[in-house]
C-alpha cells in the first residue's frame, strides 16, 4: 500500500529513511540495491520520528545524495505519533469517486484528528462477508498531519530534492518483508523494526492493517520486556478491528535485530514465535562491503521499491 502524496515518478526514485540516528538511502533495480548511502544524524535534528531542524535536516540529506551521487529524486518514509491508521468496512463500491467521497465520510469519525488539518489517503485491502452474509469491503486508511508533513518535505526541498511520494515505514516494511510464500491468509504477522525510530505494522499476507511507532528504545536495559509489553499491547488493539486475525509471529528487522541477547528476551516474554527477517528480504545483499549494516537498509529499501508500486 502506498501512501502517496506526490506522483510518483517514472524511474530513478531513491527510498530514503529518514531515521532518528542516522539517514539511509537506496535505489531498487532489477532485485537489488543498485545504490546506498547511510550517515549517522547529529542527535536532535529528528525527535521521535518529526523534524526538530528543517535546515539542519537539509544539509545532510544535500551532502549525503552529493556524496553518493544519488539521483535526487526521493521517496520519503515517516513513522510518528502523527500518524493514525484505521481500518474501516464498507459496502462494495466500484466507482472511484464514489469511494473516495465514502471513505473520507467514515474516516471524519473513525480518525480523532480534524481532517482540514490532514492529509487523507486509503486503500483497497480485501472483500468480506459479514456475519449477516452481506458483502463488505475492508479499506485502510491513513491519516497524517499536514504540519509534520510540511517539515518534512521543507528540509528536502532545501536539500535540492524531489519528493515524488511518501509512504509509511509500515508499509515499506510489509512490502519489503512479506514475501510470496511466506505467512498465510489465516494468520497475521507482527513486523517490528529496531531503529533510531522503532515502528511496528501487523499484516496478513501483504496487507497491512495496522501500524504504530514503538517508544520504547531497544538498546537500552530491560528493552526485552519494555519492547514485549508494547508489542502485546499494539496486538491487542489490532485484535479490536473486525475480522482480525490471530497473530503467529513476530518478525523483527533494523539494527537492533541483530542483538542476539534482546531477541531471545523477547522471544521469552511474548511466548510466541520470534524470527530475525534477513536485513533486504529476498533481495541480493552479496554486493554490500563487509563494513555496511545492511540492517540500516530494510527501510529505505522498501521505500524505493514503493516508487513502482
Amino acid at each position: 500500500m502506498a501512501f502517496t502524496l506526490r506522483k510518483p515518478s517514472s524511474g530513478g526514485t531513491v527510498g530514503l529513511d529518514v531515521d532518528g540516528r542516522y539517514l539511509a538511502a537506496a535505489q531498487v533495480a532489477d532485485g537489488r540495491v543498485v545504490r546506498r548511502a547511510s550517515v549517522e544524524l547529529p542527535a536532535g535534528i529528528v525527535q521521535d520520528g518529526e523534524v526538530a531542524d528543517a535546515e539542519a535536516l537539509g544539509k545532510n540529506l544535500k551532502s549525503l545524495v552529493a556524496d553518493a551521487r544519488l539521483p535526487r529524486n526521493v521517496r520519503l518514509g515517516v513513522s510518528n505519533q502523527q500518524i493514525v491508521v484505521r481500518v474501516i468496512e464498507l459496502p462494495p463500491i466500484e466507482d472511484e469517486k464514489q469511494r473516495d467521497a465514502a471513505v473520507r465520510y467514515q474516516a471524519s469519525e473513525a480518525i480523532a484528528m480534524p481532517l482540514e488539518e490532514a492529509i487523507l489517503d486509503h486503500q483497497l485491502a480485501g472483500y468480506a462477508d459479514a456475519p449477516d452474509g452481506t458483502a463488505r469491503m475492508q479499506v485502510v486508511v491513513v491519516a497524517a498531519r499536514r504540519e509534520m508533513i510540511e517539515a518534512l518535505l521543507e528540509a528536502v526541498k532545501r536539500a535540492g530534492l524531489r519528493a515524488d511520494g511518501i509512504d509509511l515505514d509500515a508499509f515499506a516494511l510489509v512490502r519489503l518483508l512479506a514475501v510470496n510464500g511466506h505467512g498465510s491468509e489465516d494468520s497475521a504477522r507482527v513486523f517490528c523494526h529496531l531503529a533510531g525510530v522503532s515502528n511496528l505494522a501487523v499484516a496478513v499476507g501483504s496487507n497491512c492493517f495496522f501500524a504504530r511507532p514503538l517508544s520504547a528504545v531497544w538498546d537500552e536495559a530491560d528493552a526485552g520486556s519494555r519492547l514485549a509489553e508494547e508489542i502485546r499491547l499494539s496486538i491487542d488493539n489490532y485484535m479490536t478491528q473486525p475480522r482480525a486475525k490471530p497473530v503467529g509471529e513476530v518478525v523483527l528487522s533494523g539494527p537492533g535485530s541483530s542483538n542476539d541477547e534482546l531477541v531471545e528476551s523477547l522471544a521469552a516474554h511474548l511466548g510466541i514465535a520470534v524470527e530475525v527477517a534477513a536485513p533486504l528480504g529476498q533481495m541480493d545483499s552479496s554486493h554490500l562491503d563487509p563494513g555496511e549494516d545492511p540492517h540500516r537498509y530494510t527501510v529505505a529499501a522498501g521505500l524505493a521499491l514503493g516508487a513502482s508500486a
